[in-house]
This record gives C-alpha cells, sequence and structure tokens, in this order.
C-alpha cells in the first residue's frame, strides 16, 4: 500500500510573540486537530530539532515547516481546499511573507513505507522540486502524479 507525504515551508512575516503569529499557531493547531479527526492523517512529524537548511527557503521570518503523511493523495488535496485549512490558506498573506521564485509552499511525494518518510528526505524532494520541476519524485497537486507515476488531474 502506498502513502502519499508532504513537506510545506514558509517564514513568517513576524515574531513569534506577535498577535498575527499568535493567531496562525492557533489556527494551525486546530486544523492539524480536524486532520487528525479525518482518520486520513497517518503521521506527523515534530518540527522541534529539525536542522533548517537556510540556502533552501531565503527570507527574513522563523521559518515554519511541517511533514505529514496521509492515506493517499485525494484524501489530503480533499482536505488540504476544504474547511478551516480552505479559510486558513485564504488568510496565509497576513501570517507569512512570500518567497522567491521557483520556491514552492509546498512538495509531495509517494512512499511504500510511512518509515521511509523523515526530514532529510523531505529537504531532498523539496530540493528535487526546485532544481527540476514536479515529477514524480516530488510533484504539486497542479501537477499530480499518481503511484505509478503517470500525471493525474486532482478534482
Amino acid at each position: 500500500m502506498a502513502f502519499v507525504a508532504i513537506y510545506t515551508v514558509g517564514r513568517l512575516k513576524h515574531s513569534h510573540e506577535h498577535p498575527a503569529s499568535r493567531e496562525f499557531f492557533e489556527v494551525g493547531n486546530e486544523v492539524i486537530r480536524q486532520a487528525a479527526k479525518t482518520g486520513d492523517l497517518i503521521k506527523e512529524f515534530s518540527p522541534n530539532r529539525v536542522l533548517f537548511p537556510e540556502n533552501a527557503i531565503k527570507g527574513e521570518g522563523s521559518p515554519i515547516l511541517t511533514l505529514t503523511v496521509w492515506k493517499n493523495l485525494q484524501t489530503l488535496f480533499r482536505f488540504t481546499y476544504s474547511g478551516q485549512h480552505m479559510q486558513a490558506l485564504r488568510e496565509r498573506n497576513k501570517w507569512f511573507g512570500s518567497l522567491q521564485e521557483r520556491q514552492p509552499n509546498y512538495v509531495v511525494w509517494w512512499t511504500e513505507k510511512v518509515t521511509d518518510v523523515s526530514w532529510k528526505e523531505a529537504f531532498k524532494r523539496y530540493d528535487s522540486y526546485i532544481q527540476h520541476g514536479p515529477a514524480p519524485f516530488a510533484f504539486d497537486f497542479k501537477s499530480a502524479f499518481d503511484h505509478s507515476g503517470e500525471k493525474i488531474l486532482l478534482k
């Protein structure tokens, strides 16, 4: 059985103590609680003590990283573009600064085993996306691939 992993990255506009950043963390905690309730979220990795590759995401504010594994691409896509997560996406500009050109906010990939997913692997997939664009190795929702590497359209 194949699973799908997603790594997201951004940089806060303000300090962690700023009201806008505190609001982001409150909303983010609620979104992850909702994700867990779906039964489709398999694993969430803690970003604590992760050595962030500063050259990967240039910018001023503190980096915010997430890494999760989901049952499949469709459930991840549906969750991403519905409910409170969709509302958070609409409001992200008040919390996050813009990334430089060719720096996506996220990257997705397929994995056979949850144990193969790690921060090191996420950084490698992200770098591949930046260097080569979307491919079965690392992609986004606009240029998605199924588990066998065939292009698919997500709806």
